[in-house]
């Protein structure tokens, strides 16, 4: 029995369940294993033969880990979702505000990239560089996070520009918070100005931060994904 587990523990490496779950799949599979090739071997087979047969039962181990995952994820689709995209997500938010706080408390200031006028007034898109450039290893991180919880690639790339995303949804919240604030006050919100804020706040605090944290994710998912295609060549 110890040398089916050890077989299968090779080929599904890359199982990323929880250790008691994923010694229990072991158990599970490799006495599936071996009462097949104790038939094959009481059917007459000799043991080159019979273990051939045996590890032919599974055509492909790539796909049966995912398979794997899959049921697993039906079981506990709640539990999931807060390992794979809500924490890994919050994780990347965070460090990723504490970084720009803490830049901006050491006196770094944004860099003007590009300046133009909307309106009666002048626009300028401001970046924090060394934040800019802190954002792939940032993305990579939520990205990394996300897939050893099991994360599929949708969940991986959502989890790496989470804080993004979170930006995103502050930025659109000032439209109701605004028309609510008219109604209460009674005062007119020119909402031009606020689109125009929006677009230009937008690009230097969505867009190309949503690029570099989605350069890290990317990353992220071409390194892990050779060791599987490496693993998914060797057992066939």
């Amino acid at each position: 029995m110890s040398d089916w587990q050890e077989l299968v523990r090779q080929r599904l490496s890359g199982l990323s369940l929880d250790p008691g779950e994923k010694e229990e799949v072991y158990r599970e599979l490799a006495s599936h294993l071996e009462e097949t090739y104790e038939c094959f071997r009481k059917g007459g087979l000799a043991d080159p033969d019979a273990m051939q047969r045996t590890l032919a039962q599974v055509v492909d181990w790539h796909d049966l880990q995912h398979r794997i995952l899959d049921a697993k994820r039906r079981g506990r689709p709640m539990k999931n979702r807060t390992h794979q995209l809500w924490i890994p997500g919050f994780l990347t938010l965070t460090v990723s505000m504490v970084f720009l706080a803490v830049l901006q408390k050491l006196g770094f200031q944004p860099r003007i990239v590009w300046t133009g006028s909307a309106g009666s007034g002048a626009t300028d898109v401001l970046l924090y560089v060394p934040w800019l450039l802190s954002l792939p290893f940032l993305g990579a991180l939520g990205a990394y996070v996300s897939s050893r919880a099991g994360g599929s690639r949708g969940t991986v790339l959502l989890a790496s520009v989470f804080p993004v995303l979170a930006l995103t949804a502050a930025f659109l919240l000032m439209f109701p918070i605004g028309m609510t604030v008219e109604r209460i006050t009674g005062n007119n919100i020119d909402f031009s100005i606020v689109a125009t804020g929006l677009l230009k706040n937008g690009i230097g605090w969505l867009l190309v931060p949503g690029a570099a944290l989605l350069a890290g994710g990317l990353l992220v998912q071409v390194l892990l994904s050779r060791p599987l295609d490496s693993r998914r060549i060797a057992g066939s």
